[in-house]
């Protein structure tokens, strides 16, 4: 039987480059891995193998990338009958999408952000209660990072809470992507994280940036994590309690000592506010 993640647990992103060294990976170096079930379903072979042994090994959860939860697209039955088969077979503890779409009329490989509006908050939180349906589970879904904001009827604090109570789905909050909008958009990233609700937060990812410019971050995945991001990070969980926390690492990938000693740095602040 599937066991959630107990709040004090540290991840790390399940990388097909990095399959080898975390297979080797000595124990205790990580509690748990997240991998992305759309770019693993229909996966067989040496591949397939590696997957299912690590699955065996470790705490697994689901961070989907393509379901489009915004978009006008109708919902892909078949892909979520797919899902739904792999979190069974991997027994994977939780799974999250992006609160953002990537699709209409074909897939337009970005996460694009959804207008803050009434009408759009019904649209996806719809279809987040189709797909807890569909998969027989609650979802997370995680605040995204965004450089062009779309029409704001109301401020993104108020479109998450409305969408959270409206589909009753828990939250997947992303300190990064906090910290990069509020450098980009001009609020205070302290405040943001104060004013999620405690008790959707399901999990929290941390990640690293690319500096364009004092006034422009982008969220790359693909670097160290920042100092600030950091400080967001404890900052959280000062506010709301500690939390099982992953970190997300998809390009320039360094050797994985390197990417483990993150992982502690996540295990040292989730002490510091035990």
């Amino acid at each position: 039987m599937r066991q959630p993640l107990p709040a004090h647990s540290a991840g790390l992103g399940l990388r097909r480059a990095l399959l080898d060294q975390l297979i080797e990976a000595p124990a205790g170096a990580f509690d748990f891995l997240e991998c992305a079930p759309d770019n693993w379903i229909g996966v067989g072979g040496v591949l397939g193998d590696k997957l299912a042994t690590l699955a065996s090994r470790h705490p697994l959860s689901g961070h989907g990338l393509s379901l489009s939860l915004g978009g006008p697209d109708p919902l892909d039955t078949t892909f979520l009958r797919q899902t739904r088969d792999f979190l069974a077979r991997h027994q994977v503890v939780a799974y999250s999408e992006h609160l953002s779409y990537c699709s209409a009329s074909g897939h337009l490989y970005d996460l694009l952000p959804i207008p803050f509006t009434e009408a759009a908050v019904r649209h996806v939180a719809g279809r987040i209660a189709q797909v807890q349906d569909a998969l027989g589970q609650r979802i997370a879904i995680e605040n995204v990072s965004y450089y062009a904001a779309p029409f704001q009827a109301m401020g993104e604090i108020a479109f998450i809470e409305a969408v959270l109570g409206e589909a009753d789905c828990d939250l997947l909050l992303d300190v990064n992507n906090v910290y990069v909008n509020a450098i980009n958009h001009g609020y205070d990233p302290r405040a943001f994280v104060d004013a999620m609700p405690s008790a959707r937060i399901a999990s929290i990812h941390v990640a690293g940036h690319y500096d364009e410019a004092d006034d422009l971050k982008i969220d790359t995945h693909g670097a160290a994590v920042k100092d600030a991001v950091w400080d967001l990070l404890g900052h959280a969980y000062q506010r709301h309690g500690v939390r099982p926390t992953l970190l997300e690492r998809d390009f320039n990938l360094p050797p994985l000592p390197v990417l483990l000693a993150e992982v502690q740095r996540i295990r040292d602040l989730q002490a510091r506010f035990r």
